[in-house]
């Protein structure tokens, strides 16, 4: 991920800003609003699904409601003829003249109820029986006489006691005004002693629950069926002189639900509305439009506002710095806008004014410093030149080691050898960085000089990853951290000490490590230190007490480019420990062939 991030980040660098804007504009303006758009449609589009559902979900259940009450009411009324005493007993007597049986269904008529139950949503009331002495009209009908219909036949072939019956007549008999059925159908068998089969048939009033299902003022189309038969529907289909219409299978069904009430399965069909929400998308098309032009073109016209304001006014900014690199310093004319581009022009043209005067006073003199400071340099090169031949000193410690190996002085040769090492590294400074091998070699040489020294009271070891013997350090750094453990360590202890030198890598740093059990150092000594460890210049250098030690310091700060860091600890009658971490890429590594 932070790799992608980094590619990603130099992959911009290298767009134009007008390039950037752009981009901008699309991801963060264009692609969001389509994304938002997008997403507020779908929850709209969905929301518009759930309500929908929702409604002809209530549809359906009030339907169902109404019907379930409409039925209810009529079995209510059929189960009272049902106990009822007096009118069982009359359709079961059998009567020796019509006039008797006149008289009986007279008296009936006006002691029952069932007479005021007509006209409230009941369109009639029919009892028939095995009673070949009943004389058929009005609400008495004997059982032979129907038997052979629809209605009857189905309920005695069921083996139920009641039933609800939806039919069409019309087909039997044309003449009457509603053709299509709606009946309740119960045998009236409670009283067992009575031993003629009767039935009871309510009619319900098909045009009353017709108009109040219209009067439901639902905004979608349903329709009540039994099997394929539409029974009812607020969209028409509801004539009561025709037969049932049926479904083709077209219908475009929203919602479905299905019950059943005493034997016979309704169910109820809630159509899909015509207008749905793309619909009411197209209906708004035009505002929609306006919108999105309000969304889009605003933001495209800003962008290229910003994009003339900030553009044009850093080309003139890199033309100008352009100019400085060809050694041309002029400012720039016509600084337009107060935001930070215009103050950044402004200060540029404060810089041009600045960077003139600076050339004209500071660079010059520092010129003529530079002159002064390399002519003295070189003055005392050439007198240290002429004050001893190198060549010279170092054939008279030849000598003196081979006459010293041809007495058998094997200890005076080593000293003389180690010697001539340290004062040939001293005096060649043809090249002021070495290999931290080479580097090694020299700081062994000197242990075993100040070992010959301090004899047992000196111990050393030196520790150095392989991998890190090739790099590229300033001559002398570890050398002076070494001689400092020596000196100021070791020479100030009357007790046997120990020297370490330890050369690793870790991580991306190399670490340069010098600790010694010595003397140690005051916390003043050691705080005068540290502020040397510090100095960054030549200048200071000049003035700073501890010369060597801040010397190295610099030294390894300059090849890494300020990059280096350095810890120093110390305790008195402990020890002292001081490390140099140095960036490893910032270092040469040596290789074969290199001149030594």
């Amino acid at each position: 991920m932070k790799w992608l991030w980094k590619v990603l980040e130099e992959k911009i660098n290298d767009y134009s800003i007008r390039k950037k804007l752009l981009l901008f504009y699309l991801c963060c303006v264009l692609f969001p609003l389509f994304i938002t758009d997008s997403v507020i449609l779908s929850i709209l589009y969905r929301g518009e699904i759930t309500e929908r559902n929702a409604e002809m979900k209530n549809i359906a259940g009030a339907v169902e409601v109404e019907l379930t009450h409409t039925f209810q009411e009529a079995v209510k009324l059929v189960n009272n003829i049902y106990i009822n005493r007096s009118v069982n007993e009359f359709l079961d007597q059998e009567y020796a003249t019509d006039l008797d049986f006149y008289t009986a269904s007279t008296e009936i008529d006006e002691k029952n109820f069932y007479e005021t139950g007509i006209g409230t949503g009941i369109a009639g009331i029919v009892m028939c029986a095995d009673n070949e002495t009943i004389v058929n009209g009005g609400h008495f009908y004997r059982l032979s006489t129907v038997e052979d219909e629809e209605w009857c036949r189905k309920l005695l072939e069921s083996g139920h006691d009641i039933a609800v019956q939806l039919y069409y007549v019309g087909d039997k008999n044309p003449s009457a005004t509603i053709s299509r059925k709606i009946s309740v159908i119960r045998k009236l068998n409670y009283y067992k002693d009575l031993k003629k089969e009767k039935l009871v048939r309510l009619d319900l009033d098909y045009s009353n629950l017709a108009i109040k299902l219209v009067n439901m003022q639902y905004n979608m189309p349903f329709y009540i069926c039994s099997g394929d038969k539409i029974i009812f529907s607020n969209g028409g289909y509801s004539s009561t002189k025709k037969d049932f219409d049926r479904l083709t299978g077209q219908e475009k069904i929203g919602y479905k639900r299905e019950f059943t009430i005493y034997g016979e399965t309704i169910t109820i069909l809630v159509m899909e509305p015509e207008s749905d929400l793309l619909g009411v998308i197209r209906q708004h098309m035009p505002l929609i439009a306006l919108m999105l032009a309000v969304n889009i073109l605003l933001p495209c016209f800003m962008a290229v506002v910003f994009n003339r304001s900030i553009v044009s006014r850093l080309e003139l900014l890199n033309n100008a710095f352009d100019k400085v690199e060809a050694e041309s310093l002029k400012e720039i004319e016509n600084v337009r806008g107060k935001d930070e581009i215009g103050n950044l022009m402004r200060n540029y043209n404060r810089m041009v004014v600045r960077s003139r005067e600076l050339i004209k006073t500071v660079y010059k003199d520092k010129m003529e410093k530079q002159e002064m400071d390399i002519a003295r340099q070189n003055a005392e090169l050439l007198a240290l030149h002429s004050q001893i031949d190198p060549h010279f000193l170092f054939n008279v410690l030849e000598g003196i080691r081979m006459h010293s190996i041809i007495k058998g002085e094997e200890e005076t040769a080593g000293m003389i050898e180690r010697l001539a090492i340290l004062e040939r590294q001293n005096v060649n400074w043809k090249r002021d960085i070495i290999k931290v091998e080479e580097e090694l070699t020299f700081v062994e040489a000197y242990l075993e000089l100040q070992k010959y020294r301090f004899g047992e009271r000196l111990s050393y070891r030196i520790e150095a990853e392989k991998g890190c013997l090739g790099y590229l350090i300033p001559k002398l750094t570890l050398a002076t951290f070494v001689e400092n453990a020596c000196v100021h360590g070791v020479g100030k202890k009357a007790t046997a000490c120990w020297v370490y030198v330890r050369i690793y890598r870790k991580g991306e740093w190399l670490y340069l490590e010098v600790e010694d059990t010595g003397a140690g150092m005051t916390e003043e000594k050691l705080k005068q230190l540290r502020q040397g460890m510090q100095v960054n210049d030549i200048e200071t250098l000049r003035h700073n007490e501890h010369v060597g030690f801040a010397n190295a310091c610099l030294r390894l700060r300059m090849v890494t480019e300020g990059r280096a860091e350095f810890e120093l600890e110390s305790e008195q009658n402990i020890g002292t420990f001081v490390v140099a971490k140095v960036p490893a890429d910032s270092l040469s590594m040596s290789e074969e062939g290199d001149e030594e």
